[in-house]
């Protein structure tokens, strides 16, 4: 009984009452509310995750650029693995992995 008659009047003060409905206001009703902060920052770190992805994806692309344009051997590397180019008198024989063409059910 001694707790609540000294807590009682902390309670009961307009500025806690205030303070407490502007807490729950910011937390719940606001147009920025704080679960929807969490999900911007959920979304935000995804976001820049992919845009590390890319730079790195645009960074191997340049160096892949760049090497075809210096140098033959890649290019015809390139060809051959992409395009499936061969020579004259060439025979070409693909082998697929079977893991790879597992159908997912």
């Amino acid at each position: 009984m001694g707790l609540i008659k000294k807590i009682l009047p902390f309670i009961t003060n307009r500025y806690f009452i205030v303070a407490l409905c502007f807490a729950v206001w910011m937390i719940f009703f606001d147009q920025r509310d704080f679960f929807q902060q969490r999900e911007r920052a959920t979304e935000l770190n995804k976001l820049e995750a992919a845009k590390k992805y890319y730079q790195e994806e645009i960074s191997n692309t340049k160096k892949q650029l760049e090497n075809l344009q210096n140098n033959p051997a890649a290019i015809e590397k390139f060809a051959r693995e992409r395009y499936l180019l061969k020579r004259d008198g060439e025979e070409v024989y693909l082998f697929e992995d079977s893991n790879t063409s597992v159908e997912k059910k």
